[in-house]
């Protein structure tokens, strides 16, 4: 298989490794979970469909010089995986310098900040060593926890739209819309120095 751009990254407890063909059977394990794909699909996914999801992930990598999707791991422990990808489909335009965060963990990984941990270092990783402008995520309106985890990365909100691509009506609360947050590369820099500028408490 053709070698991808995309670095390994390291957080305080997250091992953050390229997809990998190896990684499918971790990745029918994850979509398997009905709650986790309770605001995507509203049902847990065959394997079929992960197959040919995990090809498009695997593609992803080959667009831009390192982006694509990370599995992630504490110690030995699958977590789950994230995302740094290019604007992808109808309700995100093509922008140079510009991506989609985003992360789907196992239930048993929720609340205990991993999505967060993972998240803080993909976004500093497209900023600083991929030189992009502005990261953005895109969730159901009443995806109360993964707004939450875009406001805790300090993305701001964007926009609220109706997909062009709309989500089936198993989907909770997919009439209620999308929303989308952002943050810049200006504004990453600017907390990044206020945080390291402020006096200790």
């Amino acid at each position: 298989m053709e070698t991808t751009a995309q670095p390994a990254l390291r957080t305080e407890r997250l091992h953050l490794v390229p997809l990998a063909d190896a990684h499918l059977e971790l990745e029918v394990e994850l979509d398997s979970d009905p709650q986790v794909m309770r605001h995507l699909t509203g049902r847990a996914a065959p394997r079929a469909e992960v197959e040919q999801a995990h090809l498009r992930r695997i593609a992803s990598a080959h667009e831009v010089p390192g982006l694509g999707f990370w599995i992630g791991f504490d110690a030995d422990e699958f977590v789950g995986w994230w995302l740094l990808r290019p604007p992808n489909g109808p309700d995100q335009p093509k922008v140079a310098g510009e991506a989609e965060i985003g992360y789907r963990l196992m239930s048993r990984h929720w609340r205990r900040g991993y999505a967060t941990e993972g998240g803080r270092e993909l976004i500093r990783h497209g900023f600083e060593d991929s030189g992009l402008n502005r990261i953005f995520g895109q969730t159901l309106a009443v995806n109360t926890a993964s707004r939450a985890t875009m406001t805790a990365l300090r993305l701001t909100f964007a926009r609220a739209f109706v997909s062009q691509d709309p989500y089936g009506a198993a989907v909770p609360g997919a009439d209620e819309g999308e929303v989308e947050y952002e943050i810049t590369r200006a504004a990453w820099l600017g907390s990044r120095n206020a945080t390291v500028s402020s006096p200790p408490r």
